[in-house]
């Protein structure tokens, strides 16, 4: 249950981060935002490992921990987040939800396939589900990317969708890192401060790739030119980011992969609330995108749920339930 709420005050927060960084990518490049996101957070993070002992329980790790920590910062902070903001720069926030969904069963794939975890046949109803959201993007390719009357956004799909499926594996391959890295110290470990701890050095390597980034693109930073307001949103998204990423580290120590991340992926719903309230002039709210939405929110759902439980509450046929009920 902990994590599970955990992870429910993770999506939250995280829903509404997504909405300033959609506000922010309007006036500021992708690079400038992962300079203002990242290693600005380091700080802020380290004091929180300190409160939670982290840095004590960083001296009793193995190499290979901070190996694994040290990567799935890279892959979510860096690959990932980078990915994320090109991809809604170019589809805006709502269109580019449903290809970012398919990082869910991303995850649950490599669960299933490192951490030995299992998928019933409910789990892959709800794959199926996640992946209609991508199809109906794709399938309305034409219609989405022509000129709408009162909005000046014109997706760019190509540009989208190619930052799409790489923040896909971005932020779908760092739960299993992080999995990988808590396994090496064992059940008996401090579990708040060692995930902390973790979040903290993943942010710290995700700094120095940002920063190593910086150094080789200096004339796509300049952060004085920026304008004020794509600052500020930038700074106000990398803030939540990080107290959203305390939740879900926290969620991961407590509670399996297979139940985090189905929970965190409904921040879309909180991400389709904002976004239509804060930035409704930058979004395109196809109704047929929105629909393929709301049916992988279900899709995950169906991938994070216990099956036995959730078969108890529906009273399917004998029949049905054997099928929903078989395991990979």
């Amino acid at each position: 249950m902990t994590g599970a709420v955990l992870a429910v005050i993770s999506a939250a927060i995280f829903g509404f981060q997504n909405a300033a960084a959609r506000r922010a990518v309007v006036s500021a490049t992708p690079l400038q935002g992962m300079m203002i996101t990242v290693p600005p957070m380091v700080p802020f993070l380290a004091v929180i490992c300190y409160a939670m002992n982290g840095f004590a329980a960083m001296t009793t790790w193995p190499a290979g921990c901070y190996a694994l920590a040290g990567l799935a910062g890279v892959m979510h902070f860096v690959i990932g987040r980078n990915s994320n903001y090109h991809s809604m720069r170019a589809l805006g926030s709502t269109l580019s939800t449903p290809i970012q969904q398919l990082s869910t069963v991303f995850s649950l794939c490599l669960a299933v396939g490192i951490l030995h975890e299992s998928l019933s046949g409910l789990n892959i109803v709800g794959i199926i589900l996640v992946s209609i959201g991508p199809a109906l993007l794709i399938g309305r390719r034409k219609a989405l990317t022509q000129s709408k009357d009162g909005s000046s956004f014109v997706p760019d799909l190509r540009t989208g969708v190619l930052h799409g499926f790489v923040c896909v594996i971005g932020y779908g391959s760092s739960p299993i890192l992080i999995v990988l890295s808590l396994q090496f110290l064992g059940p008996d470990a401090p579990k708040l401060a060692n995930s902390t701890a973790i979040l903290f050095f993943s942010y710290f390597c995700a700094a120095i790739c940002v920063g190593i980034m910086g150094g080789f693109q200096r004339d796509k930073i300049a952060l004085g030119s920026m304008q004020r307001s794509g600052f500020n949103w930038f700074l106000l998204s990398g803030i939540l980011i990080a107290v959203s990423q305390v939740f879900r580290y926290g969620a991961l120590a407590f509670a399996p992969v297979a139940v985090v991340v189905p929970i965190q992926r409904l921040s879309v719903i909180f991400r389709l609330l904002f976004n239509a309230v804060i930035n409704r002039a930058y979004e395109r709210f196809d109704p047929s995108i929105v629909l393929g939405i709301f049916l992988s929110v279900i899709g995950v759902a169906a991938l994070g749920i216990d099956t036995e439980t959730a078969l108890g509450w529906l009273s399917l046929p004998p029949g049905l339930s054997a099928v929903l009920n078989w395991r990979l």
